[in-house]
């Protein structure tokens, strides 16, 4: 692949809104199916806003009716804010085009990041992001760290919960069920979101990693449609403040060197 340039937008005061973002990525991505500029990386925050993919189902959008910006790339809904170090690689894949290698790749170099300060990450199967692994469910119960019950097992005797063969809710039965604070009930809990989308062999969208934000954002919705998992970031795992600053070089750092290395094939005949 080409080499990789990054621009930054603006962080912290000189946050971007989304929207502006968004008709940026899709002037560069013009440019770049061109050839008229290398592979390039948006960088930047955004204020408060939900957006949602394709796929996003209703009951997984803000109960109390937040507005939220419908998108084109894939995935759920999700949150971007203040303290979260949001990437748009926009890049010429290798060919034949391979969407979920570029996807893992964006997770290996996240993953690293987070290795860099000191934190043990992951990826869970079937489900895309970098994680940090809940305890065993028994290693819960040993520590007392456990609810008195799994909201996720509806029945009649939990109204709470939803009535029989319906999806439990989080947000219908209180902060202790609240992605948030996945941490506290030791569940796995998602550090860093991806969704991308991909044309005339250019990728769109990107990353989400939290650094330092308030994760009650996330409380609002279902976060990526994931229900029996949370959301967590940096700080609040190692127990520090951890900002998007400090975050920045290491991550350009990492995207250089995992997105650099893929070498294209020729076109099939």
């Amino acid at each position: 692949m080409s080499e990789l340039h990054f621009v930054h937008l603006g962080f912290g005061a000189d946050a971007v809104e989304y929207t502006e973002a968004w008709q940026e990525q899709r002037r560069v991505h013009g440019a770049r199916f061109a050839d008229e500029i290398e592979d390039t990386c948006l960088l930047l925050e955004h204020p408060p806003v939900y957006t949602a993919g394709r796929r996003t189902a209703d009951d997984e959008r803000p109960l109390d009716g937040t507005p939220v910006v419908d998108v084109d790339r894939g995935g759920k809904i999700t949150w971007h804010g203040p303290g979260q170090l949001v990437g748009y690689p926009i890049l010429k894949l290798p060919r034949p085009v391979d969407v979920v290698a570029h996807v893992r790749r964006l997770e290996e170099a996240l993953i690293r990041t987070a290795a860099d300060f000191g934190l043990e990450t992951t990826r869970v199967e079937g489900r895309s992001g970098v994680w940090v692994l809940g305890d065993p469910v028994e290693e819960r119960a040993a520590r007392g760290l456990t609810l008195d019950f799994d909201p996720r097992l509806v029945g009649p005797s939990w109204p709470k919960a939803g009535k029989e063969g319906e999806e439990f809710d989080p947000r219908l039965n209180g902060p202790e069920y609240a992605p948030s604070n996945a941490g506290q009930r030791r569940e796995d809990r998602k550090l860093a979101a991806i969704g991308i989308r991909v044309a005339k062999g250019v990728t769109m969208h990107g990353f989400a990693l939290n650094c330092n934000p308030d994760n009650t954002w996330f409380d609002r919705i279902v976060p990526c449609g994931i229900r029996d998992a949370g959301v967590t970031s940096l700080s609040a795992e190692l127990g520090r403040e951890v900002t998007v600053a400090e975050v920045l070089p290491v991550v350009e750092k990492h995207l250089t060197a995992v997105l650099t290395t893929a070498v294209p094939l020729p076109r099939a005949v």
